[in-house]
């Protein structure tokens, strides 16, 4: 393999980019075991005390990512997100005004490897989320494993971002007055082991709990295509059957969490790394699809509206492919 290094000489601002992203990276892969490894270790120490008061606190707050979380909008609007958006960059577009008086489910498409755009645009006001949708606030799902860990628990609300389950989402959806936003990478973390550049695979055709959500809640549907978002990073090679794919599988269902193996570029070279491409992401958020509620809806009722969200989705994809260069032989393609 041919190493492409970088300039020696890099502007200062791209070097903030750079970091931004770093520590971004790191927050996925490695904070979450450092705050563990924190928690446990000060307890073997004299700030012992400081593990001891954050338990008791852990257990009085163990509720509130299933309640709509508690978000910090001074750490939304950090310059750091500002940063980390200009190294790709990402962009987020809208399609359609949105009624504040009302609550949305968005499906966001695809997961990608991290879910890039979908933090950038959800969680941080980097893209500027509430000038485009004023008067509406964003929740995006994330795995419940997650917010099981002490200190990391609290850097995931501080942005928006919820546990995955019905009672989290139902406590969003079912707040009276509206101006709340839902946001779902419905593919999840399955969907991650597909995403490499020029794929457009989505995990969605047997994926349909969101749906049946937003007709018990009689919430608007809206679907969400990030177009790049695949294009971040190379993935090894792990197609159906082979023997990675089926032990990511059993990680999966062990873990809950999906371990893709992928790699992009490097700090000081271009050819192999954990930093991802340099690429532009557009994150299009759709025109909402009228749902009427019912309590109790059947699976006749579920498919249907499934159905009609696939349709929107591919409708909302097709035009707007030419603008962000896919190829129009591409197509959606559900699995």
């Amino acid at each position: 393999m041919k190493i492409q290094f970088a300039p020696l000489y890099i502007p200062l601002k791209r070097r903030f980019q750079t970091a931004a992203v770093l520590q971004w990276i790191f927050s996925f892969l490695f904070l979450a075991q450092c705050c563990m490894i924190l928690f446990v270790g000060l307890l073997f120490t004299r700030l012992w005390l400081v593990s001891v008061l954050y338990a008791a606190w852990w257990l009085l707050d163990w509720d509130t990512p299933h309640k709509g979380g508690r978000r910090n909008q001074f750490l939304r609007k950090s310059i750091v997100w500002r940063y980390m958006r200009d190294y790709f960059p990402v962009t987020l577009v809208k399609t359609a005004d949105l009624d504040p008086r009302k609550n949305y489910l968005v499906g966001f498409h695809p997961h990608g490897v991290l879910v890039a755009g979908a933090f950038l645009n959800f969680c941080t006001e980097a893209t500027g989320f509430s000038k485009l949708f004023p008067g509406l606030t964003s929740h995006l799902m994330m795995l419940t494993v997650w917010f099981r860990v002490p200190f990391f628990r609290d850097y995931l609300m501080s942005g928006g971002l919820i546990a995955s389950d019905k009672e989290s989402a139902s406590s969003v959806l079912r707040k009276p007055g509206g101006g709340n936003i839902l946001v779902i990478a419905v593919g999840g973390a399955q969907e991650a082991l597909d995403a490499r550049p020029g794929a457009f695979t989505l995990l969605l055709k047997n994926r349909k709990g969101f749906v049946r959500l937003a007709i018990e809640h009689g919430v608007s549907l809206i679907p969400a295509f990030s177009f790049g978002e695949n294009e971040l990073f190379d993935q090894v090679d792990n197609p159906k059957g082979s023997w990675l794919r089926n032990m990511q599988h059993r990680l999966q269902k062990v873990m809950g969490i999906s371990l893709p193996l992928f790699h992009a570029r490097g700090i000081f070279q271009y050819s192999f790394g954990l930093i991802p491409y340099r690429r532009p992401i557009f994150t299009v958020v759709g025109k909402p699809i009228h749902v009427e509620q019912k309590h109790n809806p059947s699976q006749e009722e579920v498919n249907q509206l499934h159905q009609t969200y696939i349709g929107e989705l591919c409708k909302l994809f097709e035009e707007h492919k030419a603008k962000y260069n896919v190829p129009k032989e591409k197509h959606l393609e559900f699995i």
